[in-house]
């Protein structure tokens, strides 16, 4: 059997498609027997209005385009539950773009993101959120930034976590200088003055920032910054434990290490474990972002929460603000929050004093 579709209501109530549109989306007033007639015949052939014809009706699809780089990262999809629930609340559904390399090529990675900016403005999304990728560049080229600016222009675009200086992009983030201030501070307030940093890449703005917060605590406390304990090259596992490597061949070692995010600290940790150094009473740890892994781990990892679930909702509010035409502020700033578990605390020499 054929599906009935808005036409056939209007036909069969000799009405116009508009006027069924009017009663459907209850956008104008409708005469009541009309209202009446095309309700009775909703119900009678139990139609449903599809995306397609709701687009027709209101000039909208009822869908945001989702651009992150890497959806196997815990960091995304807890953003992503977050901006999935308020969306949901507002009647929007997903496309999402995962522009991930398979051999690690950023290059690649941003040709997808062009591609798919590309594919989502086909689609007529009612908006674009991105997170990570280009916008996370510390120095991104002229082309990488227009193509986003370009893109606003024809469709609502925020950004999570990242920033174009200078273009004005709208921008939910968490406050990632603030949150590498408070991870090095816990482990001065605990006592230690031998602090490396790990993780990350000097090209993302995440790691400047969080290395920056980093070094103005350390300098502010009047601690030492040692640079072969200033390690980057990766937010991964597999990362995590290539730099504790690299920290134990020297001849001095930290007593504790800030990572630049979970899964570094995790590579670490198990390394530790391995070499036989005791975390937290040989070797305290902090993460950064407070994925699921971080209250799961053994010991528990004592990191910073950015506030992914936040980010997320905050983020859908807004863009639903932006798609409705209502005016939003251009940079909205959530505080991180430091989570103190069991991968911390005072450095063995104060315990055994």
């Amino acid at each position: 059997m054929k599906p009935v579709t808005v036409y056939d209501i209007a036909r069969e109530a000799n009405v116009s498609v508009a006027t069924v549109s009017r009663v459907i989306n209850n956008t104008a007033p409708v005469k009541k027997s009309t209202r009446e007639r095309v309700l009775e015949l909703i119900t009678k052939h139990q139609f449903q209005p599809n995306a397609l014809a709701r687009s027709l009706f209101k000039k909208e699809t009822g869908m945001i385009g989702v651009i992150l780089p890497d959806i196997t990262n815990p960091f995304f999809p807890e953003v992503l539950a977050g901006l999935d629930q308020e969306a949901r609340s507002k009647g929007y559904t997903f496309f999402l773009c995962d522009t991930v390399s398979t051999n690690g090529d950023s290059e690649a990675q941003y040709v997808r993101e062009s591609q798919y900016l590309g594919i989502l403005m086909e689609k007529q999304v009612d908006g674009i959120v991105m997170i990570g990728g280009r916008i996370n560049l510390a120095k991104p080229s002229k082309e990488l930034v227009g193509e986003v600016v370009e893109a606003s222009k024809r469709v609502p675009l925020l950004l999570i976590n990242g920033n174009l200086p200078g273009e004005g992009m709208t921008r939910v983030y968490a406050d990632e200088l603030e949150g590498a201030e408070l991870a090095t501070q816990h482990l001065i307030d605990l006592g230690h003055r031998h602090i490396a940093f790990a993780g990350g890449y000097k090209h993302m703005s995440n790691t400047t920032q969080r290395v920056r917060g980093f070094v103005k605590t350390m300098e502010k406390n009047g601690l030492r910054i040692r640079k072969e304990w200033i390690l980057n090259g990766g937010f991964s596992v597999e990362s995590g434990k290539r730099f504790l490597n690299q920290l134990l061949e020297l001849p001095e070692r930290p007593t504790a290490i800030f990572c630049a995010n979970d899964l570094v600290a995790i590579g670490v940790m198990k390394t530790a474990h391995k070499a036989g150094i005791r975390v937290p009473e040989e070797l305290s740890l902090i993460g950064f972002d407070d994925i699921p892994y971080a209250s799961n781990s053994i010991p528990e990892l004592t990191t910073i929460s950015l506030k992914c679930y936040d980010v997320g909702r905050n983020a859908a509010e807004l863009l639903h603000q932006m798609i409705t035409k209502n005016k939003v502020s251009k940079n909205t700033k959530l505080r991180p929050e430091l989570i103190v578990r069991e991968s911390t605390a005072p450095p063995q020499e104060m315990n055994n004093a």
